[in-house]
């Protein structure tokens, strides 16, 4: 992922999504006049997404224990949650805000340090090469896709971290990548989803995530047109996802 365009080098278009036309191609008989001295490369975008997750995660973990409250079942004291991690039974309760906040706490240094790289190298490359309002898009859908699975599957459990929201990026990767880097990103999967087996991850969040983050990159694929079109529908039904995943009683219990 050391080149950020490289994963939409076989899109449409210098950018990836057709978003703007190539230089026209000079006549090769030698007419015209000669070329001029090489122009600089432009810089890179900045991805302004990418860098505002990193910032709100960082603030969150400092504030995170004084500005959280105990939770407490059956009178047994599990500790102090966070005012963003989600909850099932507090969702419920109203606190939808949870279903996005999740992606801002993280359960410690190590969780912090390592979803923070992933949203740096892997966010910040597809952020640059797709642009950071679409990112953003795609950032919502799949992080709500990642809340409604953690609540459909684990509802009385806390859920904290960006992981299901980066599982759901890297889906969206995998209709877009070339050939040779779909390979390289495959085994990333793979470990990944091997790490998604342990103790205390939640599999569901990252399952969720990936699977909302696939047809994003198909819409993706299809050009910029069919992307803002499908964008709005995949939000909405993750979004009906999460409010239904997070009221079980209504699905009789599940």
């Amino acid at each position: 992922m050391s080149r950020p365009r490289r994963m939409l080098d076989d899109l449409p278009g210098p950018s990836g999504l057709g978003d703007e036309q190539g230089p026209a191609p000079r006549e090769q008989d030698g007419g015209g006049p000669p070329p001029g001295p090489p122009q600089p490369q432009r810089a890179l975008p900045t991805p302004y997404v990418c860098y505002a997750i990193i910032a709100g995660a960082v603030v969150m973990f400092f504030l995170s224990s004084s500005m959280g409250r105990p939770l407490v079942i059956d009178g047994r004291n599990f500790g102090i949650v966070g005012p963003l991690a989600l909850y099932g039974p507090w969702v419920q309760a109203g606190e939808y805000w949870r279903l996005l906040g999740m992606v801002f706490e993280h359960g410690g240094p190590l969780h912090l340090l390592f979803n923070m790289s992933a949203v740096y190298s892997l966010g910040a490359s597809l952020e640059r090469g797709i642009g950071s309002w679409r990112f953003l898009a795609l950032s919502l859908v799949t992080a709500l896709g990642g809340s409604a699975f953690a609540l459909f599957f684990n509802f009385d459990t806390v859920t904290v971290g960006a992981s299901g929201m980066i599982l759901g990026w890297g889906g969206a990767m995998l209709p877009i990548l070339t050939q040779q880097g779909r390979r390289e990103h495959m085994f990333w999967l793979v470990q990944v989803a091997v790490i998604s087996l342990l103790p205390g991850v939640s599999w569901a969040g990252h399952l969720g995530g990936f699977l909302f983050g696939l047809p994003c990159g198909m819409a993706l694929r299809q050009g910029p047109k069919f992307y803002s079109r499908a964008i709005p529908v995949l939000l909405f039904i993750a979004a009906a996802l999460a409010v239904v995943a997070a009221h079980p009683g209504r699905l009789g219990g599940l």
